[in-house]
């Protein structure tokens, strides 16, 4: 079984986002980049089947611009057997919408023939959490989404979903697209010797028009806007003075 682990470069978790002078949207300039946290957590978990013996061959795919090739070399290095860049964007601040990815994954899908898709829940750039559903959709394949837990065997597959009440557990039937959540794994680091080896890896680059599919945008960003200023608090001095303040305040 073929697995399909979709990854995308985004600004890396640790840096603080700036957003453009003119509200046009972020600041990318000089910032760093990494792979999608949760998409790292797909790619483990694609590993961890293939190191069971339940997978064999892992498949890292990027759409979006060339300076994509680093995330798809990072998931080279902890373990991916090969990577397909599909160059979709020039500019780096373009952001393919989820459609326009679900379109192109899917024909992906039909070129690979995956047993199996993993994929992150959602990028922490945009926190769309709708490319899987889509790509789902395009398919016709089942999904299971929020999986902190998975479980194949032979051709079907076990999923524990976060939910808001708590845990679910699904059964889905394979082939399968499957969302992965924070807890379902930790991400291990590639070793250098990995990082070395990984350079020498396939990695083929394809353009979203040698799929067919147009990525013109349907959304238009109005503006962007850093979020307001917390209020720094205030000092009481006596319960009696905090009930106060919460009754002007209408908390009470």
């Amino acid at each position: 079984m073929k697995v399909l682990v979709p990854v995308k470069r985004v600004i890396d978790y640790n840096v603080k986002v700036r957003v453009k002078a003119d509200g046009s949207g972020v600041d990318l300039a000089n910032v760093k980049m990494s792979m999608n946290p949760f998409d790292e957590i797909a790619v483990e978990q694609a590993i961890r089947l293939k190191e069971a013996g339940q997978a064999e061959e892992v498949i890292a795919v990027s759409i979006g611009v060339k300076q994509s090739q680093e995330t798809l070399r990072t998931a080279l290095a902890m373990g991916a057997d090969r990577a397909i860049l599909v160059i979709a964007a020039d500019d780096v601040h373009t952001d393919i919408e989820p459609l326009t990815v679900a379109k192109i994954l899917a024909k992906v899908v039909e070129e690979e023939q995956p047993g199996l898709v993993l994929c992150g829940k959602q990028a922490i750039d945009n926190d769309m959490n709708a490319t899987g559903q889509m790509l789902s959709a395009l398919l016709g394949w089942s999904q299971a989404t929020f999986a902190s837990e998975v479980e194949v065997a032979g051709d079907k597959a076990k999923v524990t979903r976060e939910v808001d009440g708590g845990l679910q557990t699904i059964e889905v039937n394979m082939p399968t697209v499957i969302s992965v959540d924070l807890r379902l794994n930790e991400p291990r680091y590639a070793s250098l010797p990995n990082i070395m080896k990984a350079k020498k890896k396939p990695l083929d680059e394809k353009t979203a028009a040698d799929y067919g599919v147009e990525t013109a945008p349907r959304l238009e960003i109005v503006s962007t806007a850093e979020p307001e200023t917390r209020a720094a608090g205030i000092k009481v001095g006596s319960v009696e003075e905090l009930v106060s303040k919460l009754k002007e305040a209408g908390a009470v």
